[in-house]
């Protein structure tokens, strides 16, 4: 069984001065990338822009402490924005403390109850879709900032589809000042990865944006202009809550805890594919429900890894959590010195950054591909929980897409669970052939394939038995699992049975479906005697039976 372990007391038991110098360059690199986005989240989060860097530096720190990953990176992702933005519009700052407290103590819980592996039964198609969601509502929230636009005041563009509609009646507002600014900001993170993939982009489009707006006197909206810029340190806060809040804002704080795991756990497996190791899944569910805990009273905003940050620290030499320690550390020198200068900050730079993280995570070939190449229920799956994402929230997504994909799959169960009848055909291929067994008089088989569940419990109502019948067969070797449903239903098919003076014989019952027989007490109805091991011992008792 997995270790609850966090990965950092593993690797210091090998630790070089070598690595810790690796381990420092890469922590100072990624939190210099870490910056900017982490003030464009926050701002696109609907929270100020230093609140981006507490949770880089509290929970950034917690989740490599704590983590079962050697080289994860967390802070404030593009998934949360959405969610967080529309909890803060709503609840306010400490109804957001309180969803992202309850959320940390929910993956807390998934944790040690090792539920890192269930995060696999949530199908592909439903993380595709509601990611490629976020990424157009987060393109759509920025259309404003990078076009310049002004609204009426009383203007509410809380929802998705209230911003869109609000583009579109103020589109004649525009500032063409703010559309260069953003324009160049957009080239420069755009190409400058092809000529140097050292110093980040987003770094010199900010440069490049103050330089724009400061010395060429540009009338562009900045940061300092819409936001109190503070450079204190994280402060503890605990808001006051009754059971009723709480139980309001369970529904966001279990997106989140989703979310979070969801995002955590892929950029997990997405680092040990390049460092050739393995993370510990449960430890890193608590490291995270920690990190957001912490993250919450401290001032911060949901976290959780992030794939982008975790492969520079990778492609940078950082091998262990100290990376991630030493980018908290940085993170915390900047926010004292440097934080002043994120007033001059242009809105549409701002909005350029967070263009490129939509366009990152949005993987429209991946949906492409799916949509061309997947069954129409998944490409159902996939469309709705990105158009509910979109219209409505993540919330009712999410929901939606896992009830939308559970029905699916039990549908497509039940198709593939069959209740047939013995054909007295000749087939020597077959070792288990009716062929070469001999069927006694008055007795009727039928053999069962794949799982009883209520879904297909229907069809066991629908075996019939003849007027002369003594005797029925039930071969189950191929019956891995049978639900209450299921054993109600061939509990009423034994009663018929009974009725009609007609003995039931099974055959090859495997463990799980014979636990739920011994459970609900129907091993002693129908007998254990009748409990065959196999074909040919249920066959004879059959004979016997039939005889009588």
């Amino acid at each position: 069984m997995e270790k609850l372990k966090p990965k950092l007391f593993s690797v210091m038991k090998t630790y070089t001065k070598e690595q810790f110098i690796k381990d420092v360059i890469a922590g100072i690199i990624v939190a210099i990338i870490a910056l900017p986005l982490s003030i464009a989240l926050a701002l696109a989060s609907g929270v100020g822009p230093e609140q981006g860097i507490y949770t880089a530096i509290v929970a950034g720190f917690l989740i490599s402490f704590f983590g079962g990953s050697r080289v994860q990176i967390a802070g404030p992702t593009a998934a949360f924005a959405t969610i967080v933005a529309g909890i803060v519009a709503s609840k306010g700052m400490d109804g957001l403390i309180l969803a992202t407290v309850l959320a940390g103590i929910i993956l807390v819980a998934m944790g040690f109850l090792r539920l890192g592996n269930l995060i696999k039964y949530i199908p592909y198609t439903i993380t595709t879709g509601f990611t490629a969601g976020i990424a157009v509502t987060i393109a759509i929230g920025q259309v404003k900032d990078f076009m310049g636009l002004t609204y009426p005041a009383g203007t509410v563009t809380i929802e998705t589809m209230e911003k869109l509609d609000a583009v579109i009646k103020n589109i004649t507002t525009v500032n063409w000042q703010a559309v260069v600014v953003g324009a160049v900001c957009l080239a420069i993170l755009i190409l400058w990865p092809y000529i140097n993939k050292t110093i980040p982009g987003s770094l010199l489009a900010v440069i490049a944006g103050i330089c724009m707006v400061r010395f060429l006197h540009m009338k562009v909206n900045t940061i300092g202009d819409l936001y109190e810029i503070s450079n204190k340190l994280p402060a503890f806060h605990v808001p006051s809550f009754s059971l009723a809040d709480i139980r309001d804002i369970f529904p966001d704080a279990f997106t989140i805890a989703i979310l979070a795991a969801i995002e955590s756990l892929l950029s997990c497996v997405v680092a040990d594919s390049m460092i050739n190791s393995k993370h510990r899944s449960n430890m890193e569910l608590i490291a995270q429900g920690i990190g957001n805990i912490g993250s919450a009273l401290f001032g911060g905003i949901p976290a959780t890894g992030a794939i982008a940050r975790t492969a520079a620290n990778i492609k940078n030499g950082g091998r262990t959590p100290i990376a991630g320690m030493v980018h908290a550390a940085v993170l915390v020198l900047i926010l004292v010195v440097l934080m002043p200068y994120a007033a001059l900050i242009p809105m549409p730079c701002i909005a350029a950054i967070l263009f490129m993280v939509a366009y990152n995570m949005c993987g429209w070939r991946t949906f492409v591909n799916l949509c061309k190449s997947s069954p129409k229920s998944d490409i159902a799956v996939l469309v709705i929980t990105f158009v509910l994402t979109v219209v409505f929230d993540l919330v009712a997504a999410i929901e939606a897409g896992i009830l939308l994909a559970a029905i699916l799959f039990m549908k497509r169960m039940s198709e593939v669970t069959e209740v047939e009848g013995w054909k007295y055909i000749d087939d020597e291929d077959d070792p288990d052939s009716i062929s070469l067994r001999e069927v006694p008089k008055h007795t009727l088989v039928y053999e069962i394939s794949g799982p009883m569940f209520f879904a297909a419990a229907d069809k066991l109502l629908k075996i019939s038995v003849k007027e002369d019948t003594k005797c029925l067969v039930l071969r189950m070797r191929s019956v891995n699992a049978i639900d209450a449903t299921a054993m109600h239903s061939l509990e009423q098919l034994y009663e018929l049975c009974r009725g009609q003076g007609v003995k039931m014989v099974l055959s090859h019952v495997n463990e799980q479906p014979k636990k739920v027989m011994e459970k609900s007490g129907f091993n002693k109805k129908i007998g254990e005697e009748n409990f065959c091991a196999h074909i040919d011992a249920a066959l004879e008792r059959a004979g016997q039976l039939a005889e009588k």
